[in-house]
């Protein structure tokens, strides 16, 4: 188990590059399996969760090549079928979320689709549903295995045939999936209720560009006319959004003037919004974000009739849920009173009672609920010894590290490494005390 040592309690200064989305990379990586021929893609992170599935790609027989930093050609032209059923690929498969988007081009493509039960953040119940209501829709066969934990899908003789749908809950990668084995269906596919996030509408761009058709992109109901074959194509992935959100709020907690570099303005959303709701500055410089130093802190508004500043999360475009956990860390130094309402995964607030000893305010109401009463940097967090539990809570916990007094640890830090590419190394580039000591 990996562990960072974080000197807390100084400002940093300097220029930070977003990686690329973690999300939308998951869903790209297995958009490959649509096609034979070559896909490149460009500004891939380099992190756990995505080299993990490019493992299972090279495991299923696609060729993969490294051209530089950040770029990749697939070739899915002679896959082993096989390898899906296997126990090396239960075990392998089951260590990751994102392997779950494998079985929809799977399914289109060659009529069979298996994955063992997937792992993840430990954030409460994400069921799978929707992406399996979404097949046997198309007309495919479902099967579990519960013994072995174990999924399978299969296309009848004909092929999955195109139909119309509403989708019980607008999951991402619910959506993502289906629409991966809708492309190739025959007839058209009427997905109501869709994901509409910044992520699928890049999945959509890209399918396009293979040759497929699919319209709606960017709204709640996307119409997809199946296609024979789809061919390869090049594609670049989105800043990560989540990691630009990171990096505002370690500037506020910090006092830092920090300006991240080339995050697509576009594609924020709320984002941007939201932050200022807590006072905090932000300017837009062309394609960059400037935030300056906090010296005298940030002030929470308030609504119009005076109540307490609530911030929740909800499909897009609302304010995304991976950020909650941020704002949260965010507030616990604001002047000024938050209530943070996380509505769609039931565990992703308990890790303040590690904020709680590190003497933050806040209320945890029930499992969705945290009130906060900020500190307005009267009073530093203290450092403290702390394990990471998921990717979003690991980096709100390392902000608060690095705005404590004190030297803190953070075990587990494999769960940041999951979403987050060298962030040791990044952050010291800008002047933060971060080592790695196991």
């Amino acid at each position: 188990m990996g562990t960072f040592q974080i000197e807390g309690g100084h400002a940093l200064k300097g220029e930070i590059q977003p990686q690329g989305a973690k999300n939308e990379a998951l869903q790209i990586l297995c958009a490959v399996l649509l096609t034979p021929e070559k896909v490149t893609i460009n500004n891939i992170p380099d992190i756990l969760d995505v080299n993990k599935l490019i493992h299972l790609l090279r495991q299923l027989g696609v060729k993969v090549e490294k051209i530089k930093k950040g770029t990749y050609t697939f070739e899915a032209d002679d896959l082993d079928l096989n390898y899906m059923k296997s126990e090396k690929f239960k075990e392998e498969g089951s260590g990751l979320r994102g392997s779950i988007m494998i079985v929809g081009p799977m399914l289109a493509r060659f009529g069979q689709g298996y994955i063992p039960r997937p792992g993840g953040d430990k954030i409460g119940r994400r069921r799978l549903d929707t992406h399996f209501e979404g097949f046997i829709k198309l007309g495919a066969d479902f099967r579990y295995n519960k013994e072995e934990r174990f999924y399978g899908v299969e296309a009848p003789k004909d092929g999955l045939k195109g139909t119309y749908m509403l989708l019980e809950e607008a999951s991402v990668t619910g959506t993502a999936n289906i629409v991966m084995a809708a492309v190739l269906a025959k007839g058209k596919t009427t997905i109501y209720n869709a994901a509409c996030e910044p992520y699928l509408q890049q999945l959509c761009n890209m399918l396009n560009s293979m040759g497929a058709k699919i319209t709606g992109v960017g709204s709640n109901l996307l119409e997809i006319e199946g296609v024979e074959s789809l061919g390869g194509c090049t594609h670049t992935v989105l800043p990560d959004m989540i990691e630009i959100g990171s990096w505002i709020g370690l500037a506020a907690m910090t006092k830092s003037e920090i300006t991240i570099k080339n995050v697509g303005w576009e594609h924020l959303g709320l984002i941007p919004t939201t932050f200022r709701k807590l006072g905090i500055k932000l300017e837009k410089r062309g394609e960059d974000i400037y935030i300056p130093a906090h010296k005298d802190g940030y002030e929470v508004q308030s609504f119009i009739d005076g109540s307490i500043m609530s911030i929740s999360d909800a499909p897009w475009p609302g304010f995304t849920p991976d950020l909650l956990s941020i704002m949260l860390v965010v507030a616990t130094q604001a002047k000024g009173d938050v209530l943070i309402h996380q509505k769609m995964f039931e565990s992703r607030l308990f890790f303040v009672d590690k904020l709680i000893d590190m003497g933050a305010k806040i209320i945890l109401c029930d499992p969705h609920r945290a009130t906060v009463i900020g500190h307005n940097f009267e009073s530093q967090l203290k450092a403290t010894t702390m394990v990471s539990p998921d990717i979003r809570a690991g980096i709100s916990l390392l902000i608060a590290a690095l705005s404590a007094k004190g030297t803190s640890i953070i075990h587990n830090i494999e769960q940041i490494d999951r979403g987050y590419e060298n962030i040791d190394e990044r952050l010291q580039a800008i002047g933060a005390k971060i080592k790695r000591v196991a």
